[in-house]
């Protein structure tokens, strides 16, 4: 058996944890998600944790339990904490400005360019190069990190760009004569 899938899900007080036959649905004050329930999973709630188990031996099954006790532990998470991506802009005038559930990022183009923010992502400036992004979804948040920092990646000559917070830019030695 999976060693994720072996330990249970505590669930703490104030989140609300309901097993049907096609979803699951944890809900506080954090937000509610949700998510498909499988069919090689058997999810049961004992005493204020969740226990997963393969339905069958099969190895798919077992991979499985560890998948969907994963997920369901990144839920529960979500909406009693959150997950949160802090990115940088790296280079001289690049700049972000975040307005209600839109950003505006001036960095290097001819044109500025605005995202729309998702339902349930938050995104914040506490500085005109730094980007902070919130939500109860660590799939989602990680997604719109991925997408704002792929308008304009870090290069390997000088590192401008925007990036992840916590990424190491190798900087590539330039052509000698």
């Amino acid at each position: 058996m999976s060693r994720v899938g072996k330990r249970p899900v505590s669930i703490p007080a104030g989140v609300d944890v309901q097993i049907k036959e096609d979803q699951i649905s944890v809900k506080a004050a954090g937000g509610t998600l949700h998510l498909a329930q499988n069919a090689l999973v058997k999810i049961s709630n004992e005493s204020g944790s969740l226990v997963f188990l393969p339905a069958n031996d099969s190895r798919a099954a077992d991979a499985m339990s560890g998948t969907m006790r994963q997920l369901v532990s990144n839920m529960v998470t979500g909406v009693t904490q959150g997950f949160e991506k802090k990115l940088m802009l790296v280079g001289v005038g690049f700049k972000a400005q975040a307005t209600g559930n839109k950003l505006n990022l001036a960095i290097g183009f001819s044109h500025p360019v605005n995202m729309e923010m998702p339902a349930g992502i938050t995104v914040a400036t506490a500085t005109p190069t730094e980007i902070s992004i919130k939500g109860a979804d660590r799939q989602r948040v990680g997604q719109i990190a991925a997408e704002i920092r792929g308008v304009r990646p870090p290069e390997p000559y000088k590192g401008k760009g925007i990036r992840y917070s916590d990424e190491k830019i190798t900087i590539k030695e330039t052509k000698k004569k």
